[in-house]
């Protein structure tokens, strides 16, 4: 009877849990987790002096507050949109790159039998655990042997470089899923390598490469150990920006409030603009 009525308790707690209070438990925390994004928009939209003399949730008492001088000031500020251009410059072509060659040797990896396959495969995991800290002497040396030492290219090629270890693990994987029935009937309607690739392969890897996509785009934006040391110092990406601009946090705050708050809303909404794409990319991964 005890073991029972246990039980009984038991499952009665599981599935409110599951319900009605769950729901609200995940509610407020969605609330909280979206407090400081919610605090610095609306800080972004106060002036300088309200800014320094009270906290942000002064302007549900006084709304007259909230004012969009702070964005025409980040607009006419040469420095910020700069480097907003510099972090685009760098960011879309290190993620397209590790896009177009981690799903080639991806594809490559699953399908195609060349020597030593699978112990180029194991190369590629090794890379994994590989820490940027690791390369950035090395890679400084070499990139100013070569001349390209604090340049976007230098920038570029060090994010794919690092980005294409994982891209190759994750979009072999994901490949490899792909029923061999499938490829092997598209052979024999004559289709070679790169239309089986681009009609069958990329199409089915839609998600995973979704996924992939926006995994890189992320880590390239919000990166700024590889901004400082490789990027051009007279036009830094948008972190490095934001990181002088603390410097002289009393007299550019209201520069520095929107500009972390564009800086942040922009992948954001990337990440948003293929949110289907990767929860399905993420339920595949789940599934297989």
């Amino acid at each position: 009877m005890t073991a029972s009525n246990g039980g009984g308790l038991g499952s009665r707690i599981a599935a409110r849990a599951a319900g009605g209070v769950m729901r609200i438990f995940l509610v407020l925390v969605g609330l909280f987790w979206l407090m400081p994004t919610v605090g610095l928009l609306l800080s972004s939209l106060r002036g300088p002096s309200d800014i320094s003399e009270s906290g942000w949730w002064q302007v549900f008492t006084t709304p007259a507050q909230l004012t969009t001088e702070n964005y025409s000031a980040l607009l006419s500020n040469d420095t910020i949109t700069g480097s907003l251009l510099s972090t685009v410059l760098i960011t879309v072509p290190a993620t397209v790159l590790v896009v177009v060659i981690g799903s080639l040797a991806g594809y490559a990896f699953a399908w195609l039998d060349f020597p030593g396959r699978d112990w180029w495969f194991l190369v590629v995991v090794g890379l994994l655990v590989v820490p940027v800290q690791v390369a950035l002497v090395p890679v400084s040396k070499l990139f100013g042997t070569i001349g390209i030492f604090e340049t976007t290219l230098g920038v570029v090629l060090f994010h794919t470089a690092f980005g294409l270890p994982f891209a190759i693990f994750l979009l072999r994987n994901f490949f490899a899923e792909i029923p061999r029935e499938l490829l092997e009937a598209a052979r024999l309607d004559g289709a070679g390598e790169i239309r089986l690739f681009t009609r069958v392969v990329m199409p089915l890897g839609g998600p995973a490469i979704a996924s992939l996509g926006i995994f890189q785009f992320l880590w390239v934006w919000n990166d700024m150990l590889v901004a400082l040391i490789f990027a051009d110092s007279e036009s830094p990406p948008i972190t490095v920006a934001l990181q002088q601009q603390v410097r002289q946090f009393g007299n550019n705050i209201d520069v520095l409030a929107p500009g972390a708050f564009v800086s942040m809303v922009i992948p954001l909404a990337v990440f948003f603009a293929f949110q289907r794409q990767f929860v399905s990319g993420v339920m595949a991964g789940a599934v297989k």
